[in-house]
């Protein structure tokens, strides 16, 4: 039997989605189609090792029952893919998936608690009793196709499935408008943040806003990539429900049990602590946080009690700065780095932002700015930059990166490829000034500049044009006007011939 390919389980599961397609807005069957796959992946797992331990202890049932509680996650009598999709012709079709759901959530403790309470499959979004039983029914029927046959004897390892689970997160996110930067963060830009923040065997890695995770387990990915292990930590907060959910099924399906991902507003409540209620500190942060919030929580700000905005208080209604203290905050004292993505406004912006910006250029923290071209993110169409920050730095200088003028155009989206990552990822660690690309400011020059980070103020970009020949332009200028009056000359005498003069 052929081996199975990532690409053809990703067409299947998308494929899948073809149910709600005029029915029901993406935006919300995005969350059926994940939690449905994910819960698909678990029911066939777990068959396939039972299975598996019936063959090898035939006369053993008890030991077998025994050896199926130690699963990876535990699968209820009733609940899995299979009772429920023989059941599909029968009304009450999201009531029976909600009961089962919520049956794997009690058996699997904390592994899995909340998780599925944001998720409704009984609820009127999908339409009334008849249509919703029908479209469920479709979705069972789709899932049970023997393409997403996703037994681990069928499909091999385990990256296949959270490689189909990210494909159909990152399809979701082309077609959600503005809501996509809510639960994702490009995959080029995940790679090129895990890259710059180099993290390494044995290191805690936190992003504070972490959508669906995927940029926490690009991270994790490099260190696995490189060593070979997983020794390694992933830690996140996100403040949306859903989107918290998708972060725990999207970890889970790609092996990386070893995180803590909690739900809440890190600006208000941070629920990353330590055992004496202090913030957690981490040797890699990351966050693609969102642009410019506007009710982001500066009333909490005033009375945080984790010191965050000691350096200042940003604006009310832009809170950029807020995630940065916040990540600051975070990072251990000697191995701390930390990548972020940011509007440009935050590079230049004055007053209160003025202020924090320079108190953090001052205690040496800032460590790199990159600009990023146009219309890489979901949701929006200016471009961003990337700020690295470290606590241990070997000088006062900061390396400014401009590049925004190299990407692959697309009608929608522009990206970045492999060559472009190579490039500012060696130009980050070389630290080389690179003609109209990078230069390495000192904090003089950042402080002649009154501490604005505006990247054309340090990477000139100025283009000479070519020089122009008056006197060739008036030679051509006349040749044409002759050239004119011949035409119409020409023309004139046509016209009289046909009687039209």
């Amino acid at each position: 039997m052929n081996p199975i390919t990532q690409s053809e389980i990703n067409k299947a599961a998308w494929g899948a989605c073809d149910t709600f397609r005029g029915v029901v807005d993406p935006s919300i069957y995005k969350d059926y189609v994940l939690t449905m796959l994910f819960l698909k992946y678990v029911s066939d797992v777990w068959q396939d090792h039972k299975t598996r331990y019936e063959a090898e202890h035939p006369d053993a049932p008890d030991l077998v029952a025994a050896m199926m509680l130690q699963e990876a996650f535990v699968l209820p009598d009733g609940a899995g893919f299979d009772a429920l999709h023989k059941r599909r012709h029968e009304a009450g079709n999201g009531e029976r998936i909600d009961k089962a759901l919520h049956a794997i959530e009690e058996a699997n403790g904390t592994k899995l608690r909340d998780v599925f309470q944001d998720i409704s499959f009984n609820s009127n979004k999908l339409g009334d009793e008849e249509q919703k039983n029908d479209i469920l029914r479709h979705l069972l029927e789709d899932f049970a196709k023997p393409a997403l046959d996703l037994r681990p004897s069928r499909v091999g390892q385990l990256d296949i499935i959270g490689g189909a689970y990210e494909y159909l997160i990152s399809r979701f996110a082309a077609t959600a408008g503005k809501k996509a930067g809510e639960f994702y963060t490009p995959a080029e830009v995940s790679e090129l943040m895990a890259r710059l923040v180099d993290p390494q065997e044995g290191d805690d890695i936190c992003d504070p806003t972490c959508g669906s995770a995927s940029l926490l387990m690009k991270c994790g990915r490099l260190i696995r990539d490189r060593t070979g292990t997983k020794r390694y930590a992933l830690f996140g907060q996100e403040a949306i429900g859903s989107t918290w959910a998708l972060a725990k099924m999207n970890l889970f399906l790609h092996g990386e049990e070893n995180h803590q991902v909690e739900w809440g507003d890190t600006i208000r409540n941070p629920k990353l602590r330590t055992s004496d209620d202090t913030l957690r500190h981490y040797d890699v942060v990351v966050a693609n946080p969102p642009f410019s919030l506007e009710k982001w929580g500066t009333e909490a700000a005033e009375t945080d009690k984790f010191g965050r905005f000691r350096r200042g208080m940003p604006p009310k209604t832009k809170g950029d700065y807020a995630f940065i203290l916040h990540m600051i905050e975070t990072m251990k004292p000697r191995t701390g780095r930390m990548a972020v993505v940011v509007p440009h406004g935050v590079l230049f912006r004055g007053s209160s932002e003025g202020k924090i910006r320079q108190k953090l250029i001052e205690e040496n923290l800032l460590d790199a700015v990159i600009g990023l071209p146009e219309k890489l993110f979901f949701g929006t169409g200016i471009p961003a930059a990337i700020m690295v920050f470290r606590k241990a730095k070997p000088d006062t200088s900061v390396m400014f990166i401009d590049a925004s003028r190299e990407f692959e155009p697309g009608t929608n989206q522009n990206a970045l490829n492999g060559t472009h990552l190579t490039k500012i990822v060696e130009t980050y660690r070389t630290q080389d000034t690179v003609d109209k690309y990078a230069y390495r400011a000192t904090l003089e020059e950042i402080t002649e500049n009154d501490f604005n980070l505006n990247i054309p103020r340090y990477v000139d970009t100025f283009e000479e044009e070519e020089e122009i020949d008056l006197m060739a332009v008036r030679e051509e200028r006349t040749r044409m006007k002759t050239d004119l009056a011949a035409l119409e000359t020409r023309m004139e005498g046509y016209l009289r011939e046909l009687g039209l003069s």
